[in-house]
């Protein structure tokens, strides 16, 4: 850590003379001890919505003597040109024209950073298709073992239809197969979530991204080869630890959304053994992700936190289209990663705690507990919302509503491909309506959807209309799904935590959406023997208007938000949130949208009073000049 952000304790009343010293030698804007406690004091009890920039108020030559004692700490001095302009960029973001230190190559890759939002490196894009890769093993399994439900009950004796009426095991039989659908999911949070952190602490996110793949690649094959269904329980739990170690590392906008998934359980419905097939052709796309794991660059984050400074630049020199942009990157989240540690420090928390002491703080620390409930309510959502009801079981549910095998899997191929093409509006919309606005403006529509969908059950079987009226509303469940709860709840988890709480935060998020996922792979089977297909609809119908509503109340915007902005933005209590959406925000909304006053002034909660982060926003303050 540079010394001009050291975090030492200081007594704000009566700092000592060697203290005083310091503290004029550093120039920071924790530079007095009021000014300091002030600082502390905004970000904690963030009640005005101030957003601001740690580097801001730092004169200019006590900025450039930090970024040189910084350059020599992490032996950076070959950088030491690039880091200068980078921290005045990473200062006044939106000034870079103005300052002298650049020259007119640095000016205009800064300018394309905003007109040009897709010309990056190949590295990066090679690394965004790995997350996809990642993304679609998961889509992978869920395909395979929706199309093996029609079979592989009935080949180990545990089917939960016909012959079981009998015999009255059907009960019974329908929990066997939702522990074996939901197993991954139980998997991924009560065990590999919370191995994520140790893991990626000890050799790093590329070291156990490639951990998990080997899980993901033999697992499959495991299932494929069972003699009985607890050896495909075992299988599946195995998988789930791979999928978990790999998922915390990889939140990807095109999570669930892979192209094809769910044409493969057609391709592999060839007759007795179709069941293996699908259910062990998950290890495909584990292939690619173990291979090209190699080549990825490591995360500049993790690297700086490791203190792997120039280890960090040599990685941001690869994802960035030019040294100023990797310099000025390496340096402010080395300054949020100090700020962070002030905050930490003057609330009694340390950078060094273990695991177990920074999980506790996920509920103590406040910035932290509402950045822990805001991810707790997007990842329940996505469970609340049903969607796992069709990616687990709508081979099942069309065949319960009088589909052959193949037809069922010709409509479950269908619904993955509505959720394929219209994963791609997400691309454009989630970082121009937000993530929450997109939450808000889709969850009412699943809500009529899928209740539509279980009302559709009520009409005649010998109807064309029966069939065909539940394939629409299903795809038209999925079709809102898609650019919505689809991309936006790993999104929007990835990025609320601050950096020293990412790791566990995420496996706190992970093991909340996947212990949610267990649970419906768990007791759908069972619902909709006792609820029939139109009360179980219902059911998940409703829980669309709970997630709506708590989302409301409860989730901040973070669309295009740096991570130290976010610091002030989960700062605002969640009372004073939550009163403001109700009172401003929705009398706001019925006045613009429901009674057409389109000159009447929209609310904003959050204030902006110094330059932000990075570039490609447009300040208000700026803008008023």
């Amino acid at each position: 850590m540079s010394k001009m952000y050291q975090a030492e304790h200081v007594d704000h009343k009566s700092p000592t003379g060697a203290e005083k010293d310091g503290h004029e030698r550093r120039g920071s804007i924790f530079a007095d001890p009021a000014g300091r406690h002030q600082s502390i004091v905004d970000m904690t009890q963030n009640t005005t919505g101030e957003i601001k920039n740690p580097l801001v108020g730092i004169s200019k030559d006590d900025l450039l003597r930090d970024v040189e004692l910084y350059a020599t700490e992490h032996d950076l001095a070959d950088a030491l040109p690039y880091l200068r302009k980078g921290a005045l960029v990473a200062q006044n973001p939106t000034g870079f024209e103005t300052i002298e230190e650049l020259d007119e190559d640095d000016r205009q890759v800064l300018r394309n950073e905003k007109a040009h939002r897709w010309k990056h490196p190949k590295t990066l894009y090679f690394t965004i298709l790995l997350n996809s890769i990642s993304a679609a093993i998961q889509g992978w399994d869920q395909t395979g073992s929706n199309g093996a439900n029609l079979s592989f009950p009935q080949e180990f004796g545990i089917a939960d239809t016909g012959a079981c009426e009998g015999l009255g095991t059907c009960e019974k039989n329908s929990w066997i197969i939702g522990a074996i659908n939901g197993a991954p999911y139980m998997a991924i949070a009560l065990f590999a979530c919370w191995l994520s952190d140790p893991v990626d602490d000890l050799i790093g996110r590329r070291g156990a991204i490639f951990i998990g793949a080997v899980f993901s690649l033999l697992s499959p094959i495991g299932q494929a080869l069972a003699q009985t269904w607890p050896q495909i329980l075992i299988c599946r739990i195995l998988l789930g630890i791979g999928m978990g170690l790999k998922r915390s590392h990889c939140p990807s906008l095109l999570s669930r959304e892979c192209p094809n998934k769910y044409s493969w359980s057609l391709v592999f419905n060839t007759g007795a053994i179709a069941w293996r097939l699908q259910l062990g052709s998950a290890f495909i796309p584990a292939v690619p992700l173990l291979i090209g794991i190699y080549f990825a660059p490591e995360s500049p984050r993790w690297l700086i936190k490791k203190n792997k400074h120039a280890k960090a630049y040599r990685s941001l020199l690869r994802l960035r289209n030019g040294p100023v942009q990797a310099a000025r990157d390496l340096y402010y989240v080395h300054a949020q990663l100090v700020a962070e540690e002030v905050l930490l420090e003057e609330e009694g928390f340390s950078k060094n705690d273990n695991f177990f002491t920074r999980f506790v703080e996920l509920f103590t620390v406040p910035r932290i507990r509402r950045a822990t409930q805001a991810s707790g309510i997007i990842m329940i959502a996505q469970q609340m919302c049903g969607i796992n009801i069709i990616a687990f079981y709508s081979s099942t549910i069309f065949q319960r509503a009088g589909a052959s095998t193949v037809t069922a899997l010709l409509v479950s191929w269908g619904s993955g491909m509505t959720m394929f093409v219209f994963a791609f509006p997400a691309l454009y919309t989630i970082d121009t309506w937000g993530r929450r606005t997109l939450l808000i403006a889709t969850f009412p529509n699943m809500f009529w959807t899928l209740l539509a969908t279980g009302m559709s059950f009520y009409i005649p079987e010998s109807s064309l209309a029966h069939l065909g009226l539940i394939a629409l509303f299903i795809f038209v469940f999925v079709a809102l799904y898609s650019p919505g709860e689809g991309p936006c709840a790993f999104v929007y988890s990835s990025e609320v935590f601050p950096l020293t709480h990412r790791e566990v935060g995420m496996s706190w998020a992970v093991a909340t959406n996947n212990f949610w996922a267990a649970v419906l792979g768990l007791t759908f089977p069972r619902m909709l023997l006792a609820f029939t297909p139109q009360g179980s609809f219902g059911f998940y119908a409703g829980l669309n208007i709970i997630a709506l509503v708590t989302i409301f109340l409860f989730m901040p915007e973070t669309k295009q938000r740096s991570l130290e902005e976010l610091d002030y933005v989960f700062a605002v209590p969640t009372r004073v949130h939550a009163r403001y959406q109700l009172t401003q925000a929705l009398p706001w909304w019925f006045k613009r949208y429901i009674f057409r006053n389109k000159s009447a002034p929209a609310p904003d909660l959050y204030h902006f009073d110094s330059a932000e982060a990075y570039p490609g926003r447009t300040s208000p303050l700026s803008a008023k000049k």
